[in-house]
């Protein structure tokens, strides 16, 4: 058995056509959805998930404007950078770039954000939305999740779901979303006793963890459907050499790049699994379409074009 391979391009480019749509219908009534990306300091990592995001938009025709205070600056001070962002009329979506600096305080940083214009879904205000099953905006990465398996027809009602990792930003939103769609879902994380047996026992399994090539070809039950959100960049040669001897042509792209972008799960599952997002070109591509389709709900909420989503009612600086 070869697995199907739920390539991220084909379910980006989709969501990318029908935004565009909607894109036209608000520009035609004066309306350009915006964006504010924040990113703090000078991490090769997040200039580039910066640059693609920044990329997205323009590709979109959306506005979009980076925020680029130094690493050194300090929390109220960004404190106050967001909350000026949140009483702009022309910006409908912040995302504030994580990792920020270890002085800053990131959960203070995140719920200033005005609910309204939390893109990411990061907010406690979106959270607690999803956990009661409102309208409002989803994290972008179980969101894009949701997508793959939507689009894919993944049958999700009485399905096992297996979540491996339990964070707010990935796994617990994506066990809500799961749930909510009427599948079995347990959580899954580092204290998980006999983990490859919860596993084995899946027929979805979504694994975000944040260790490279964790989830092994033997943990999957053949024909399940595999969704890896792992972004595990490996930049240490012997770390390298230690996991890509088997696959000499990666080791090599690794020798020739300084680095490689690696999932949470082993390729050998993909001999196994019934479907499987790859490792570059899978979930992420639909983490970017759904900022995008993110920041298009949050004008048309905004501009009163739709309902769902709450309305600012102050900043949090608590």
């Amino acid at each position: 058995m070869t697995a199907r391979i739920l390539q991220g391009a084909t379910f980006r480019d989709a969501i990318y056509a029908e935004l565009r749509g909607e894109i036209e219908s608000l520009r035609a009534a004066g309306i350009t959805p915006g964006l504010a990306a924040v990113l703090v300091g000078e991490n090769p990592a997040s200039k580039i998930y910066v640059r693609n995001k920044i990329a997205a938009c323009a590709e979109l025709g959306l506005y979009s404007e980076e925020i680029s205070p130094p690493a050194s600056i300090a929390t109220e001070e960004l404190l106050d950078t967001v909350e000026l962002l949140n009483r702009r009329e022309d910006i409908d979506g912040i995302l504030v770039q994580l990792p920020l600096p270890p002085q800053m305080d990131a959960r203070r940083v995140l719920e200033c954000v005005s609910p309204e214009k939390d893109v990411d879904g990061f907010h406690p205000t979106s959270l607690g939305r999803l956990v009661t099953g409102r309208a409002g905006l989803v994290a972008c990465t179980p969101a894009g999740c949701m997508e793959i398996l939507r689009r894919s027809n993944i049958p999700l009602a009485g399905a096992n779901a297996v979540v491996i990792g339990r964070s707010d930003i990935v796994g617990k939103p994506m066990a809500l979303l799961l749930m909510h769609a009427n599948a079995t879902v347990t959580i899954c994380h580092s204290k998980t006793q006999d983990l490859p047996n919860v596993v084995r026992g899946a027929d979805l399994v979504v694994a975000a963890i944040g260790r490279p090539w964790m989830v092994q070809p033997e943990w999957i039950r053949p024909g399940a459907t595999v969704i890896d959100v792992g972004t595990n960049f490996i930049t240490d040669l012997t770390h390298a050499e230690r996991l890509l001897a088997p696959f000499p042509n990666r080791l090599e792209t690794f020798r020739k790049k300084g680095s490689v972008l690696l999932g949470d799960v082993h390729p050998g599952a993909v001999e196994v699994a019934g479907a499987i997002t790859p490792v570059p070109g899978g979930v992420g591509l639909l983490t970017i379409a759904m900022l995008m389709s993110n920041t298009v709900k949050a004008a048309m909420h905004r501009r009163g074009r739709g309902a769902g989503i709450p309305q600012a009612a102050g900043t949090a600086r608590a």
